[in-house]
């Protein structure tokens, strides 16, 4: 009877999202490895696609369990789970396995575990659980620092890993703190300092004194605007003073603070034909593969450039490539639909919650979903640089898909017992 109660309530149309895009993610796994001269089966457990397939059941099942369990376990611990995710983050650091510069991984011998994958899940319920009362509203500056907290500490020690990549995720979360109360004047400041960055990053070569130029003429409008108003007037003086010194600063910061491979990566951003053989070679053939598509692609297992293995990752961060090339810009444009009405799904869903725990954690799963998406996709593309973001429900890896469930699925039974949680 209960059982009957749960199916009627849960929302299916969500699941068979979830259910489209992980079967679309492991064929294209399996075209991104097949080969036909060493022609081997789907399922074989030799090629990630059959590893892949283990992975998929067991998340089914993990999502399966999470429908079961009592949807009050995951406020009741939200905390304990981000305290114990921490912890392991620390453990990793001393524990962990080194796998291509990154210390990110506990090996078992027969699975390796990524705790900054399931980070996102504890960070999220963390979220949720801080601001589920009624008297905590983001603009107050003491939620303000404790929610950037909640995102700092399991960042900063991703990072110690060397997995910057995954600790970029949580910037996601702004997302979250926007819709529930962070002042607009805070995120048009984010925003204004991330375009003046990348601005630098562009003019810095060849026209950084006419952009300096400009930032100058632009505040003695304000100071003029401002002259009789003391308190615009001071405000517009400190932001142009970090203005300028955020624009003085990115050599520092690209030249001392980035690593080697960082560098690069910007350096490719910045010109993109620069060294294709070398440090461009990962974002030059992945855009050949995309672009060799077409409008209709080449055909499931037909991708030359898959076969022949031009873009490395092309199972794991770079999978988009696999969707470009074989079934062209007509199966991108289905993928990216696909992303965006679960995206959609997911704030609707939120938006329709009585209880605050529940449309807070909503949302952290869409931002997360959303911030994957767009940095995947962007950097196949060459809009963004090389990151270690993978496409959820499409790369390969245990770990990521994991991760995923678990987020979609603990929303979708917090939706499914809307009607029994508390307003507050």
């Amino acid at each position: 009877m209960r059982e009957q109660k749960l199916s009627k309530s849960l929302d299916w149309f969500t699941i068979l999202l979830y259910l489209t895009m992980v079967t679309l993610g492991w064929l294209n796994i399996y075209a991104a490895v097949y080969d036909v001269e060493i022609h081997k089966s789907i399922v074989n457990l030799d090629l990630n696609s059959g590893k892949q397939l283990f992975w998929i059941f067991s998340a089914l099942l993990l999502g399966a369990i999470i429908l079961l369990l009592d949807f009050k376990l995951f406020d009741r611990f939200a905390f304990g789970i981000y305290g114990g995710l921490v912890l392991m983050l620390i453990g990793v650091l001393f524990f962990g396995k080194e796998i291509a510069g990154s210390r990110s991984w506990f090996d078992f011998g027969f699975m390796r575990l990524q705790p900054a994958e399931f980070a996102k899940v504890a960070v999220s319920l963390a979220v949720a659980g801080f601001l589920k009362e009624p008297s905590m509203h983001a603009e107050k500056p003491k939620v303000m620092f404790s929610l950037f907290g909640f995102i700092l500490v399991p960042a900063a020690l991703i990072i110690l890993q060397g997995d910057t990549g995954s600790a970029m995720v949580f910037a996601a979360l702004v997302i979250v703190f926007y819709r529930e109360g962070l002042p607009a004047y805070l995120m048009v400041l984010g925003l204004s300092a991330i375009a003046l960055f990348v601005a630098t990053l562009f003019l810095r070569e060849s026209h950084l004194d006419y952009f300096i130029g400009g930032i100058v003429i632009v505040e003695l409008l304000f100071l003029f605007l401002f002259r009789k108003q003391k308190k615009k007037l001071l405000i517009t003086l400190v932001g142009f003073a970090m203005a300028i010194g955020l624009v003085l600063s990115v050599d520092y910061i690209i030249s001392d603070i980035f690593k080697p491979h960082q560098r690069d990566r910007i350096d490719i951003l910045i010109h993109p034909d620069k060294d294709p053989m070398g440090v461009g070679w990962q974002v030059t053939q992945s855009k050949i593969a995309i672009g060799s598509g077409g409008i209709w692609g080449k055909g499931f297992l037909e991708g030359t450039q898959t076969k022949f293995d031009f873009v490395p990752d092309q199972s794991t961060d770079f999978i988009f490539c696999t969707v470009g090339e074989e079934h062209g810009w007509l199966g991108s444009l289905i993928v990216i639909g696909l992303f965006m009405t679960l995206i959609s799904r997911l704030i609707t869903l939120a938006e329709r919650q009585k209880a605050r725990f529940s449309r807070v954690y909503g949302y952290c799963v869409a931002s997360i979903l959303f911030f994957h998406f767009m940095i995947n996709i962007g950097m196949t593309i060459g809009l963004f640089p090389v990151v270690g973001i993978p496409l959820p429900f499409f790369s390969y890896g245990g770990s990521s898909l994991w991760s995923f469930t678990i987020l979609v699925f603990i929303f979708i039974k917090l939706d499914a017992h809307r009607s029994q949680m508390l307003v507050r």
